[in-house]
Parts: structure tokens; C-alpha cells; sequence
């Protein structure tokens, strides 16, 4: 999943109204944004193989310390942690939770099953939705629709900032997710842990631009 997981971000906003959009996004990307530093630091391994899923060409050989279903729970319990001692919004510290943790949830959907249970337990799961280009498109377009509705129904935005950010936000996730399906496979895992490492950015830019937006 990609546009998956920031459509539960936008979605969130409807649970937590007072919670900066950046934390909502953080959470159900936050997995991802582990993973690439666990690859730079070689905890974790994947492999560049076109063909072991049709929708993308990456191998995920083992990445139990960002993706398996225990530490995503822990990770879920230390990012509502940290986000309840800055914020003391207790729905918003619940609700960055469930989203961190969905993001386990909906890479079981996507991947085949290379998805561990826990570090050290060989047990995998994952209903292989990736094998199908079209239906991958078709769930994420969907829930991203769904999620960015959500979000602009629930918020307006006070200046240009927020209404061109927000929109540039969307068309450039839009524009990223329909270049991946295309473009050609990364040529080194090495590169992809660097670009990966972009992903950081994103939770940054939401947050500025929900600034300058005001819950209706």
C-alpha cells in the first residue's frame, strides 16, 4: 500500500478533529519511515526481484523489526506515547495508535505472505492483493477518494496556504503513486533506501498546510 495508508491519515482527521494532520499521516506511514533506516543499517533486507508480486518488483526478504504484527503494536503504543506527552490529547493519542497499527493491517491486504507475526517466528501472512495491478488501483484510488473527502468535508482552508498546499499534497501523491506503477525498478536497494527515506517529508508538509486550515 501507498495512497492506503494516507487515506487513513485523512480519514483520522474525522476521529480527532484537534490533532494536527501531520501526526495523522506520521502514524500510518510511520512504519515505512522506519524501514528504510533499518535497511541502511542492515537489520532489515529486501530484494530487487521484477515478478514476485505484479504490482511491484520488491522482495521483501525480512523486515521483522518495522513490519511484523508485535512490533507494530509496539510501535503503536510508542508513537501514541510520545504524541500524548507533547499533546495530552488522549482521542488523538488513541487514534494515531489504531493508525500505526493499520498499517499492518492493510499491508497483509496487499502483500503475499511475507508479513511476520513477530521477530524470530516464522509464520507469515499476506492475502496477495498485489498479484492484481487492477484491483490494487482500484482498492487504494478508493480509499484515498474516500479519505481526502473525508478531510476536505471536515476542514476549510483560512489562506492560500492552505487550499494550494492541500491540493498540491494530493496531486502530488496522486502523480507518485501512478509513476511507481510505471516507472522501472529501483537500480540498487542502496538507492531505494535513500529515496525511501524521502517519506519523512510527507507528515511535515501536512501539518503546514492543516495549519492553515480551520475544522468546520
Amino acid at each position: 500500500m501507498f495512497i492506503g495508508h494516507f487515506a487513513i491519515g485523512f480519514a483520522s482527521k474525522k476521529a480527532a478533529p484537534k490533532a494536527s494532520l501531520g501526526a495523522l499521516i506520521a502514524a500510518p506511514i510511520f512504519l515505512d519511515m522506519l524501514w528504510p533506516i533499518f535497511l541502511l543499517l542492515g537489520w532489515e533486507q529486501v530484494r530487487i526481484h521484477p515478478g514476485d508480486t505484479k504490482f511491484t518488483p520488491l522482495e521483501f526478504v525480512s523486515y521483522p523489526i518495522s513490519h511484523s504484527m508485535v512490533t507494530a503494536i509496539g510501535w503503536s503504543i510508542l508513537f501514541a506515547a510520545i504524541y500524548w506527552s507533547f499533546s495530552k490529547y488522549k482521542k488523538g493519542a488513541i487514534v494515531v495508535a489504531f493508525g500505526v497499527f493499520s498499517h499492518w493491517i492493510l499491508d497483509v491486504v496487499s502483500h503475499r505472505p511475507d508479513m511476520p507475526i513477530a521477530p524470530g517466528m516464522s509464520l507469515k501472512v499476506g492475502l496477495s492483493l498485489w498479484n492484481s495491478v487492477a484491483a490494487t488501483c482500484v482498492v487504494e484510488a478508493s480509499m484515498f477518494v474516500i479519505g481526502v473527502w473525508i478531510y476536505g468535508a471536515l476542514t476549510q482552508p483560512k489562506d492560500g496556504i492552505g487550499r494550494f498546499g492541500y491540493l498540491s499534497y494530493i496531486a502530488f501523491l496522486a502523480i507518485m503513486y501512478v509513476a511507481n506503477i510505471f516507472s522501472p525498478p529501483p537500480p540498487s536497494v542502496h538507492f531505494l533506501a535513500i529515496f525511501s527515506l524521502f517519506v519523512w517529508l510527507f507528515p511535515i508538509w501536512a501539518g503546514w498546510f492543516d495549519a492553515h486550515r480551520s475544522v468546520v
